[in-house]
């Protein structure tokens, strides 16, 4: 069983630890947890995670959020996939901190990566893993506020909502979207004293 997990995020040291870039922070705790090193793939970097008979195709696009779609489409292709084994993971300004919304489908909400996605292949019926990143900020300055930094609150909570999501994504492998989605969805719970 073989799936293509496509985290968003734009490449360049300037957007590592940026909003915008959750989807390259939770392949990146992916690979380090199977000491498992990215290498420059066409349109991503890109690494390959067997974990219980599962094999996951990881990829951060290297075109730019909004046209993540180009990535994608190109490795669902090469490697075989369907899009039903496909999760994209991203940020959400729609959602509150610390939020995980898992969905089968649905609507980009907005997204240029999701609408890049959207476009190239045709459809929405893709399984997408969002997380709340707030909304923070002034009319008009959305795109400043997904491309700064977590705040230092939210840095201090930010590492277990990254793994939360990591091993939502392998659950998506293991037990399917359906059982991720009741497992997974919901704000992440945190101890007292992170």
């Amino acid at each position: 069983m073989k799936y293509l997990i496509a985290g968003l995020g734009n490449i360049g040291p300037e957007y590592s630890d940026t909003r915008h870039n959750i989807g390259f922070m939770v392949l990146d705790a992916l690979a380090k947890a199977s000491n498992l090193v990215f290498e420059s793939g066409r349109h991503s970097y890109t690494a390959t995670l067997k974990s219980k008979g599962r094999t996951y195709i990881l990829i951060k696009p290297t075109t730019y959020m909004n046209l993540s779609g180009k990535a994608v489409k190109f490795w669902l292709e090469k490697e075989k996939i369907t899009p039903d084994k496909l999760l994209v993971i991203l940020d959400d300004i729609a959602l509150p901190y610390a939020t995980i919304r898992i969905r089968a489908n649905g609507s980009n909400g907005g997204h240029n990566g999701l609408k890049s996605i959207d476009e190239m292949l045709g459809n929405q019926n893709y399984a997408r893993m969002r997380f709340g990143v707030g909304n923070d900020f002034s009319r008009g300055k959305q795109a400043d506020y997904v491309l700064s930094e977590f705040s230092s609150e939210e840095n201090k909570t930010l590492p277990i909502c990254i793994e939360k999501m990591r091993l939502a994504t392998l659950n998506f492998g293991f037990a399917g979207i359906q059982n991720t989605m009741n497992s997974f969805n919901g704000i992440v719970p945190f101890p007292e004293n992170p």
